[in-house]
């Protein structure tokens, strides 16, 4: 094959991977034979079977394209902010949004396929550290509350997991993308210390007075 004629099939993969990441969010995968995924996107089945030679590793194909789209527009989101605090509040909200599209069926069945929860698993370890090095950053520049990165970052890992799990859903009732919103309101409004006129600096360790001592 010339090197036009790879181009050409790469392109064709990754439009085929979009349209079948879309149908798949808003329908799930369990239900649908290769002959109905390529009727669905009005291609060929060896156009399906570009992806990889089975269904199954063709949804794990999808999936994990899926979660590495969200990653890229997600940091994309994150690069737009110049402020450390605003970056993690950029973060976990762009998380709850490229979770959002994924339907009810999409999420059962992301669960019930074990390959596939597993690239959800371990997008949810990346997302869980890269949180916890957004705290860091924010406690250096003085942004957030001088408070254990690490214990803020084992403590989101443990929810995202839940999340993931699906524990957070049928305790709450809460869909995935939901769940996000709230974790982003407890982990930004836990961390950002509102600034009065007079106090003093985030980082700076306090006096007596500062932590409410008496009056002289």
């Amino acid at each position: 094959m010339t090197t036009t004629g790879r181009l050409r099939a790469d392109e064709r993969r990754t439009e085929v991977l979009e349209e079948l990441v879309d149908l798949f969010l808003a329908e799930g995968f369990a239900h649908a034979s290769v002959a109905d995924l390529a009727a669905r996107l009005r291609c060929s089945k060896s156009t399906l079977y570009l992806l990889a030679p089975s269904k199954e590793q063709i949804v794990v194909s999808a999936v994990r394209h899926y979660f590495r789209r969200a990653a890229d527009r997600v940091e994309a989101r994150v690069a737009e902010c110049a402020d450390a605090a605003q970056r993690l509040t950029a973060y976990l909200g762009a998380v709850s949004d490229e979770l959002r599209p994924a339907s009810a069926a999409f999420r059962e069945d992301l669960a019930a396929y074990a390959p596939a929860a597993a690239v959800y698993r371990d997008n949810t370890t990346f997302a869980a550290r890269r949180v916890q090095q957004l705290v860091a950053d924010g406690v250096a520049a003085g942004a957030l509350r001088p408070v254990d990165a690490s214990f803020v970052g084992a403590a989101v890992r443990q929810v995202m997991t839940a999340i993931q799990s699906g524990e957070i859903a049928a305790e709450t009732g809460l869909a995935d993308a939901a769940a996000y919103d709230r974790l982003a309101d407890l982990v930004t409004h836990g961390l950002v210390e509102e600034r009065s006129a007079g106090a003093p600096p985030i980082g700076r360790a306090r006096n007596a007075s500062d932590e409410g001592g008496h009056d002289g």
